[in-house]
C-alpha cells in the first residue's frame, strides 16, 4: 500500500473536502486578499481547529504550482493507493455485482479528474490505473475532481493486464471500448452483473493487450460526424449505461 501527500486547489474542492472528511485536512493557505466567500470557509476551518495561513497570491501560486487555486490551496493527509496485492484482498470481499473503471494511460489530469469524479457518480466500487503512463494523482486531478478522491477506492497497479486478470478470475467481466466497426454496440450489452469497463487513454485509445485481456469490446454508437470522445465523456456514457440497466432491474 502506498500512498501520495495531496494539495487541494480551488475552493469548490476545499469546501468538497471539508463537508465529506475534515479529518484529512491538515492545513490550509489563503491569499491574503479574502474574498467573503474564502473568509467564511477560513472560519468554518479554524473553527475544526485545523491551521490556516494568509500568504500572498505569488507565494499561494508557487506553492499550488498552478494559477488556478482560485485563492485557497489545502494539505490532505496522504490518499492511500493500493497494489497488487491489495487489490487481490479487496476482490475477495466485493459485493455480488460491482462496477469498475480500469484507466489505461489517461495522462491528462483534468481527463483523470473527471473520470474519478464521474466514477464516484456513478458508485463505481473500485479504479484501477497503471503506475506508467498515468499522471497520477496530482493537485491539478483532484481539483477538477472536486472531493471524489476521498470517495473512492484507488489502486495504482505495476501491471494493468494483470491486475484485469485478477478481476476476471474473481467473476468480473471486462467490457472494453473501442472505435472499431465490428465491436458491438454499448447498447446490446447486458452490464447488471458484475463489470469492469476498461477504457483506453488519450489518443490512441485501449493498448493492444489491454484489448485483448477484455471479454467484451463495445463501441459507442456515434451517428454524427465526429468519430470519438474525450476519454472523460466517454467514461460518463459507459458507466451510466451500466447504471441505468441496474436502477431498471432493481425497479
Amino acid at each position: 500500500m502506498s500512498s501520495t501527500i495531496r494539495l487541494l486547489l480551488g475552493r469548490h474542492a476545499v469546501e468538497g473536502a471539508l463537508a465529506r472528511q475534515p479529518e484529512q485536512l491538515i492545513q490550509l493557505w489563503f491569499d491574503s486578499r479574502l474574498t467573503p466567500p474564502l473568509a467564511a470557509l477560513e472560519q468554518q476551518v479554524v473553527a475544526l481547529g485545523i491551521r490556516c495561513h494568509r500568504v500572498s497570491r505569488q507565494e499561494l501560486t508557487k506553492l499550488a504550482a498552478s494559477e488556478r487555486h482560485q485563492g485557497v490551496v489545502a494539505e490532505l493527509k496522504a490518499h492511500p493507493l493500493g497494489g497488487e496485492r491489495e487489490l487481490e484482498r479487496w476482490l475477495a470481499q466485493l459485493p455480488s455485482a460491482p462496477l469498475l473503471l480500469f484507466l489505461d494511460g489517461v495522462q491528462d489530469p483534468h481527463n483523470l479528474g473527471a473520470c474519478l469524479r464521474t466514477a464516484a457518480a456513478a458508485a463505481v466500487a473500485g479504479v484501477i490505473f497503471p503506475k506508467d503512463r498515468s499522471c497520477g494523482l496530482t493537485p491539478a486531478v483532484s481539483k477538477v475532481a472536486s472531493g471524489a478522491v476521498e470517495q473512492l477506492v484507488l489502486f495504482q497497479v505495476t501491471n494493468l493486464v494483470r491486475s484485469m486478470a485478477l478481476c476476471q478470475q474473481a467473476g468480473v467481466w471486462l467490457v472494453g471500448t473501442t472505435l472499431h466497426q465490428q465491436a458491438a454496440s454499448l447498447y446490446q450489452l447486458d452490464m447488471r452483473g458484475p463489470i469492469g469497463i476498461v477504457m483506453g487513454g488519450e489518443g490512441r485509445g485501449l493498448r493492444r493487450l489491454t484489448a485483448e485481456q477484455c471479454d467484451y469490446l463495445v463501441e459507442i454508437p456515434m451517428p454524427g460526424a465526429i468519430e470519438s470522445l474525450n476519454v472523460s465523456v466517454a467514461s460518463g456514457i459507459v458507466l451510466f449505461e451500466a447504471v441505468r440497466q441496474r436502477l431498471q432491474q432493481g425497479g
